[in-house]
């Protein structure tokens, strides 16, 4: 059998998908008989119940009158070695490159044995700092100082080692959702407090950024409302949502879609919804599109960033160039106007989304991770995920 593991995870615990991946993951493991501390500023808000194998520990940072700004990042680095060495860590597991990795390299440094670092990069510590001219080396050493690296998506790999001088491998783990909570719902109940039985859902959701494209997506619906009956969810906030709900006033279609804000049980919303809109500029996986794809949701949208590696255009939704509006709405349309057709999305997404996300076999890719960087031969069992 092999030697349970006591693992340290940082993530940001707000709304986001590298927080929420972050914490099923620490679920998942806890449930494998593993020891997860998580150490961050915030209760991560997908922790649920209590787990008498996780644990909790929050960084307060100091707010001594000469710091300009509060040094989170050095007050993470420095708690991250206190728990280290109080729980006599093995791994710390970081999501992000900025700040989190840079802190774990730090704290690597305090304790005073060969603490393993894992950094899983999700995207925008790539796609958008990475960016930054300032900010490059200082993502490079933290990546390169890593034990381990992992991404969550091949476009993100080569994203990574076009942008910076890499010299780790990186492991690809996608993202995963866990079948035990992602699947089709009743929402018969739901549905009928948003549309009539004969209408169809398409829904977003989203931190509505400008990177989303929302707009696409109220032109999306606009066009498919056009030739049949359906409703608009928008389910999420963020900084364009203002902005979207005065474009919807502007061309009458208020009536016809609802804001849902920011939803916790996300697997029961997305079961309302017929079609899932996804038109993204730049998305380093989708993790959305995999929660809808579980729930039996297929999704239409771009083939930006990671998406291709997650929706098959064709099988378990459409993919079209990134503002190709009139391409996205008449797929739209051609899977909510045949149902035959939807059926069999339908279908595939759901078993697409169990046999190659599944949550067990991703899951033990990280553990083997873990005792490759510790050095431990583990003979972990064969998973195969079914039904």
């Amino acid at each position: 059998m092999a030697k349970k593991l006591k693992i340290g995870i940082t993530c940001y615990p707000t709304l986001g998908g590298s927080g929420v991946v972050a914490t099923e993951l620490g679920k998942l493991l806890a449930e494998r008989g593993h020891e997860i501390h998580f150490i961050t500023h915030s209760i991560p808000f997908r922790l649920g119940h209590f787990n008498k194998n996780i644990f909790f520990h929050e960084v307060e940072v100091n707010d001594y009158y000469v710091f300009r700004y509060p040094p989170y990042d050095l007050s993470l680095a420095s708690k991250m070695a206190q728990v280290a060495k109080m729980q006599k860590l093995d791994v710390l597991h970081v999501h992000y490159a900025i700040p989190h990795a840079v802190c774990a390299y730090l704290a690597k440094q305090m304790v005073g044995y060969d603490l393993k670092t894992v950094t899983t990069l999700h995207g925008t510590d790539i796609t958008v700092l990475a960016q930054d001219e300032s900010l490059k080396d200082l993502i490079s050493l933290a990546i390169n100082q890593s034990d381990a690296v992992t991404a969550v998506s091949n476009d993100l790999i080569n994203e990574t080692r076009n942008l910076l001088d890499i010299t780790k491998p990186i492991d690809l783990t996608y993202n995963f959702v866990d079948k035990r909570v992602y699947y089709p719902r009743e929402s018969s109940s739901l549905r009928a407090d948003f549309a009539a039985p004969h209408e169809k859902i398409l829904m977003h959701i989203s931190n509505f950024r400008p990177v989303k494209r929302v707009q696409d997506v109220v032109d999306i619906f606009a066009r498919v409302s056009e030739r049949m009956l359906a409703k608009l969810l928008l389910v999420g906030e963020g900084p364009e949502l203002s902005k979207i709900q005065c474009y919807i006033r502007s061309i009458g279609l208020e009536d016809r879609v609802h804001f849902l804000g920011k939803q916790e049980d996300v697997a029961q919303v997305i079961s309302m919804a017929d079609l899932l809109l996804l038109p993204s500029e730049k998305e380093s996986f989708g993790l959305v599109a995999l929660e809808a794809m579980a729930c039996g949701v297929p999704t239409v949208g771009s083939n930006a960033g990671g998406i291709p590696e997650l929706v098959t255009s064709g099988e378990t939704g459409f993919l079209s160039p990134i503002g190709d509006v009139e391409s996205m709405a008449e797929h739209a349309y051609m899977l909510l106007s045949n149902e035959r057709l939807h059926q069999k999305f339908k279908e595939a997404c759901i078993q697409r989304a169990r046999h190659v996300f599944c949550n067990d076999v991703i899951t033990q890719q990280y553990e083997e991770i873990y005792y490759r960087v510790l050095g431990i031969e583990a003979d972990l069992p064969l998973i195969v995920c079914g039904e």
